[in-house]
């Protein structure tokens, strides 16, 4: 596979929470200077994020290309004449390409709107469904696929694998050998079990590592939990960090640095 042109690249995923810290998102996406941003949880034109479309807001605020991936449309958020939306935006200041939908096939029934459940934002009745959202990104001259995911936050890590493994398919697709990114949030640790099998079986490999630091803060009734994830099968070194230091939603920003073996030396 050839090298990056340059001696690293940077990877960002983060789950904003919506954008709801609009101004603290955006400081933070200004200062890290990032090639990819994979960013979930992502509104758009929803009562609680103001109307905003977040990721446009932030694709111009910071001069980047962007794509967005609609996942639910979110009933108690918006209205018949202003329909709500929520999902993922992929942005660079490469450019980006072929963008599409991943519709996964398992799904849970958990978001569906019932008739005995009311329409009220505690109970997040959505119509769609969990998506991977495809983009390819040319970065100096190297075509690289990312997806970015989120996967079911509801039911057993069974469901979640199932929906990874769409994903993992869907790679082996490209017979051009180009550099993929698989990011996002997981919900679940990627680091062992069947998700790490498949990842590996793949040929992907965890760029941000230390599973140990949740990438969500801890509450008052559970630990924080290790479930965004960065996963490459480019070959060069890598430098992962959580940004615990930022605390603009409910998960921390990850990100993973890309180093060419003379640039680590």
């Amino acid at each position: 596979m050839r090298p990056w042109s340059r001696d690293f690249f940077r990877i960002v995923s983060w789950n904003i929470e919506r954008g709801l810290q609009f101004p603290k998102i955006l400081d933070f996406l200004k200062t890290i200077q990032a090639d990819l941003l994979l960013l979930q949880e992502v509104d758009l034109n929803a009562r609680r994020t103001r109307y905003r479309d977040i990721a446009s807001e932030l694709a111009r605020c910071l001069n980047l290309n962007y794509v967005f991936g609609m996942e639910f449309q979110e009933l108690s958020e918006g209205s018949a004449a202003r329909p709500a939306y929520h999902g993922m935006a992929t942005l660079s200041p490469w450019p980006l390409s072929k963008a599409r939908i991943i519709q996964f096939h398992d799904q849970s029934s958990f978001w569906k709107p019932r008739w005995y459940v009311p329409n009220l934002a505690t109970f997040q009745r959505r119509i769609g469904g969990r998506i991977g959202l495809v983009a390819e990104a040319n970065i100096y001259g190297r075509k690289v696929v990312t997806y970015n995911l989120h996967l079911e936050s509801r039911g057993a890590d069974e469901l979640r694998v199932r929906q990874l493994n769409e994903v993992l398919a869907d790679s082996r697709r490209y017979v051009d050998r180009p550099s993929f990114v698989v990011a996002g949030d997981f919900n679940l640790d990627a680091s062992a079990g069947d998700a790490a099998r498949a990842l590996g079986d793949a040929g992907f490999r965890d760029a941000v590592g230390s599973p140990e630091r949740p990438t969500t803060p801890a509450h008052v009734l559970s630990h924080g939990r290790a479930i965004d994830w960065i996963f490459v099968s480019d070959t060069a070194d890598s430098r992962g960090e959580v940004h615990h230091e930022i605390r603009a939603s409910d998960h921390y920003p990850v990100s993973a640095t890309l180093v060419q073996p003379s640039a680590a030396a």
